[in-house]
């Protein structure tokens, strides 16, 4: 997972509420298990009307999405940060997430923020015309307008998408700790550690090997 300290560029400024993952990203397209090519799929019953904002090539390659009330709400896929990272989305602003989307962004290095509706209007009017800018450093959205919106985060999950950590870095990054303690646990508890050749040990007096 790559390191998020700082997001910034032009953003979707949708504002839609209750978006479930079924509109981010529809049923049939959960038939593969690879995070490659979902981002085709991504939103795609709101990309079949025309004048979408997700076509309007003033958008294109946006980093950011700016989302209503309730983000990511329905079933749990995790398809659907799948999806929004792979068409390019980075980080989403909103009033209020899902909890299972919320985990699922952050498992993914999404960064979801949490800002209140009349944030959340204003970033849409900036976003028409202007970049936005989301700072893991100072926890602060900005745009050029000098706005400035402070946010909240999990100290955890903030240190692990700015060191690109997932749960397997997590892992990784104790290595050293956890191979101390099976080396200790094997010394410890000698009769855990299975010998190669215990397969073929006679048991007594069961007559099988």
């Amino acid at each position: 997972m790559d390191p998020v300290r700082k997001v910034e560029g032009r953003a979707y400024p949708w504002g839609a509420k209750n978006i479930d993952t079924d509109i981010i990203i529809p049923a049939h397209w959960l038939k593969t298990i690879s995070r490659e090519g979902l981002g085709k799929g991504a939103f795609e019953t709101v990309r079949a009307q025309p004048g979408n904002i997700f076509d309007d090539p003033d958008y294109a390659g946006s980093p950011i999405l700016i989302a209503g009330d309730n983000f990511g709400c329905g079933s749990s896929r995790e398809h659907a940060a799948w999806a929004l990272k792979d068409m390019g989305i980075t980080a989403v602003i909103a009033p209020s997430y899902s909890d299972i989307f919320s985990g699922n962004a952050f498992k993914n290095g999404i960064v979801a923020v949490v800002l209140p509706q009349e944030a959340i209007d204003r970033l849409i009017e900036v976003a028409k015309t202007d970049p936005v800018t989301i700072d893991l450093e100072t926890m602060t959205v900005t745009t050029p307008f000098q706005d400035r919106s402070s946010f909240e985060m999990d100290p955890f999950r903030r240190d692990c998408l700015m060191q690109g950590l997932d749960e397997v870095g997590l892992t990784l990054a104790r290595d050293t700790v956890i191979s101390k303690y099976e080396s200790m646990v094997a010394d410890a508890r000698p009769w855990l550690k299975r010998e190669s050749g215990d397969a073929g040990l006679v048991v007594e007096g069961s007559g099988r090997t």
